[in-house]
């Protein structure tokens, strides 16, 4: 393993022999694979995770988008494309035939001895890719690649295993072949076709997450664009009355503190010319004076960014109905999600399932259970609920240019937006795609 310090290579032998430290530079490691169970890192492996993304140190990002980061590449790792293994399935098969076969055919005289080891092997590679397709280990990418190949092994299988069994005239070994291609073809449909209801738990526990990035802040300081976490500064700041004089054309509102200073650490206000707050009142030290601007604004647009869960995609009814936000207003609202129907389109996003989003989605105000799909209420009541953390920096800031990029095409085929007029007076549009 390589010292992130010097990069110098150190041997298991020249880590043990200088207690877990450089030979070069005597710089603490942090990770010891060896000594790790079922997850393995190294110092190099995490440091590369913090600079991917924070893209090369340039975004900052909270401890939880490092765990989502981290968790993914490490599922990623080892996990083998659709077309490879679909040939190291056909290799592994065609050597037990030849091999292992050709003994048994040598010594029984029967074609079905010959494909024995291959129906075995079949047997072994259907488990074991119908178990990483259902894994809730498995990142929805593998998950999808697993079902893939289940599929394509099965349509291998019913091919030769015919041809096979016509050549050799055995109905047995035909019986055989499809019962297994077929069944795999079918399972593999079925995964791929179920898999947005099924959910993702993390490799890495949260816990020793937390432990590994407090040694690793102990011996390499925190990450600059690590951020802490939001803290409320109750007193009231002192804005220039020049400046309130003015206002914003738009304003971002997230369900989390979280995500709005997120957002703010990473100037896309200034970026954007637009307002950053939470419905939880974040930042509180501004939010008066920053709302009081906001109201002088007549074309004034507002976004709804938030978790996929139960109170997340209440945002928009509480933007429409509190006054403390825009009760009796016509302002335009626009919904850029995190929404069910947007997760369905994707099929790759880190759904988790939380027992208590169950009830939280039974409880959602009539208004805004019309609003959604009956595919969407059965699978926010199924518990199921995506984090806007599972993206990174990057991809959420890409993710809101996109949505307010496409509220300025209203009107020219509405650029990717729905109307939802779930009742009078709280119509407001949603932003079709995830980014």
């Amino acid at each position: 393993m390589k010292c992130i310090r010097c990069d110098t290579d150190n041997t298991l032998k020249d880590r043990t022999d200088n207690q877990g430290r450089c030979k070069n530079c005597q710089h603490p490691f942090v990770f010891e694979p060896t000594t790790m169970q079922k997850v393995k890192v190294t110092d190099p492996m995490f440091a590369k995770a913090i600079a991917d993304l924070s893209a090369n140190n340039t975004l900052f990002f909270t401890p939880r988008q490092l765990l989502y980061f981290l968790d993914k590449r490490l599922k990623n790792k080892g996990s083998i494309p659709t077309l490879g293994c679909f040939f190291l399935y056909l290799i592994v098969a065609a050597i037990a035939t030849v091999t292992a076969g050709g003994l048994l055919l040598e010594a029984t005289k029967s074609t079905l001895a010959l494909f024995a080891p291959a129906i075995v092997i079949s047997l072994l590679a259907g488990f074991t890719l119908l178990s990483m397709s259902s894994s809730a280990q498995s990142t929805p990418k593998v998950r999808q690649s697993s079902a893939k190949s289940l599929q394509a092994i099965g349509g291998l299988i019913l091919i030769a295993g015919i041809i096979a069994s016509i050549a050799g005239n055995s109905f047995l070994l035909f019986a055989i072949s499809v019962f297994l291609g077929v069944g795999s073809i079918y399972l593999g449909t079925q995964q791929r076709r179920n898999s947005m209801f099924k959910h993702q738990a993390f490799t890495i526990e949260p816990t020793q997450f937390q432990g590994w990035l407090g040694r690793w802040q102990q011996f390499n300081g925190a990450p600059f664009q690590l951020l802490s976490p939001s803290r409320e500064e109750t007193t009231p700041a002192t804005v220039n009355p020049d400046v309130t004089a003015y206002s914003f054309d738009r304003l971002v509102v997230c369900d989390t503190s979280t995500i709005a200073q997120l957002l703010i650490a990473n100037n896309f206000h200034f970026e954007n010319n637009c307002a950053i707050l939470s419905i939880t009142g974040y930042p509180s030290s501004i939010f008066d004076t920053t709302m009081t601007m906001l109201r002088r604004n007549p074309e004034l647009k507002v976004y709804a960014f938030h978790d996929c869960t139960p109170r997340g995609i209440g945002l928009i009814h509480q933007l429409r109905t509190s006054t403390k936000w825009f009760q009796n207003s016509t302002v335009e609202i626009f919904d850029v999600g995190l929404l069910p129907r947007q997760i369905f389109l994707s099929k790759s996003m880190f759904v988790q399932n939380a027992p208590d989003a169950v009830q939280a989605a039974q409880q959602m105000p009539t208004e805004v259970r019309a609003s959604l799909s009956n595919e969407e209420l059965a699978w926010l009541e199924a518990g199921n609920c995506v984090e806007l953390e599972s993206f990174t920096p990057q991809q959420l800031i890409h993710i809101l240019n996109h949505g307010i990029a496409g509220s300025r095409e209203l009107g020219s085929n509405d650029g990717g937006l729905i109307f939802i007029d779930s009742y009078p007076g709280s119509s407001y549009y949603v932003v079709e795609s995830f980014g």
